[in-house]
């Protein structure tokens, strides 16, 4: 197989259907172990500046440190996300860092108490 240039490959995913292109994206997130999440997250972060007027209805849980209860909060966060005890640990270890995105006003205060009542710091944005 050829090797494709950058220009050439972007110029076939810009042929593709919508269809098409998530069934691509999901072989690579396969292929790769990899997760296509995070270009949302920058998506979002940078619409989020053109609304900061209006008010917030959705909020990013953001874990700033586990505390003292490392297992306690993994707990919590293996409840709150439903990952495993490996992905779980991961995100606590990786502190800070969101725990789970997009979520209301009310479902955010909620995992922010459940957090913290296991002793780790939470930051909602």
């Amino acid at each position: 197989m050829a090797k494709l240039t950058t220009a050439e490959m972007i110029e076939a995913i810009k042929e593709l259907s919508v269809l098409e292109l998530n069934e691509l994206v999901k072989a690579c997130e396969e292929e790769f172990g990899v997760s296509a999440a995070a270009g949302v997250v920058v998506a979002a972060a940078a619409g989020d500046g053109a609304g900061a007027a209006e008010e917030k209805d959705e909020f990013d849980v953001e874990l700033v440190s586990a505390g003292a209860s490392k297992v306690k909060v993994i707990k919590v966060v293996r409840e709150i996300t439903g990952l495993g005890l490996k992905e779980a640990k991961e995100v606590v270890d990786g502190a800070p860092k969101v725990v789970k995105e997009g979520v209301s006003k009310a479902e955010a205060e909620e995992m922010k108490a459940k957090l913290e009542a296991e002793g780790a710091e939470v930051n909602l944005k």
